[in-house]
């Protein structure tokens, strides 16, 4: 009785050893069928959708830009498509209620910055330059204000 008792333990260990050895490979046969990291492929899955950069347009002296070079520059990249709910260029509906401040107020809140947009909207502008580029912007959205020229 005692070799029968013994052949079914010995039998018992040997799958049990079998049984984890196979466990084992499989789980280390997943693990390691993954991909292996490709930091480009990964930095371009992750990249944002859009960069919003602040510069001023190349080549013209400061203090002589127009507010369409300005806008372009800068401003568009908020007032083009609404960001962060800057008044659209062109929405009369948002800007009308802006427009009652005058060109005076409007360069003056634009000046010291409103709600989300830094002071000047983070150009790097003259006054002048500022209110022809508010000018710009509210003539294509009702407005019919006078672009500022430089004083002399």
């Amino acid at each position: 009785m005692s070799n029968v008792l013994r052949f079914n333990t010995s039998r018992a260990r040997r799958f049990a050893v079998a049984s984890l050895t196979t466990l084992t490979a499989a789980t280390a046969l997943a693990m390691g069928s993954r991909p292996k990291a490709d930091d480009e492929a990964t930095a371009a899955r992750i990249q944002p959708v859009a960069r919003v950069e602040m510069a001023g347009s190349a080549g013209a002296a400061k203090g002589s830009r127009s507010g369409e070079e300005i806008v372009n520059g800068t401003c568009g990249a908020c007032h083009v498509a609404g960001v962060a709910g800057a008044p659209k260029i062109g929405d009369k509906a948002a800007w009308g209620p802006r427009l009652a401040q005058g060109l005076d107020g409007l360069v003056k809140s634009a000046t010291a910055g409103k709600n989300a947009m830094p002071p000047k909207g983070g150009a790097d502008v003259t006054p002048v330059e500022l209110a022809r580029a508010i000018a710009f912007m509210t003539n294509k959205s009702g407005a019919s204000f006078k672009e500022p020229a430089e004083k002399k």
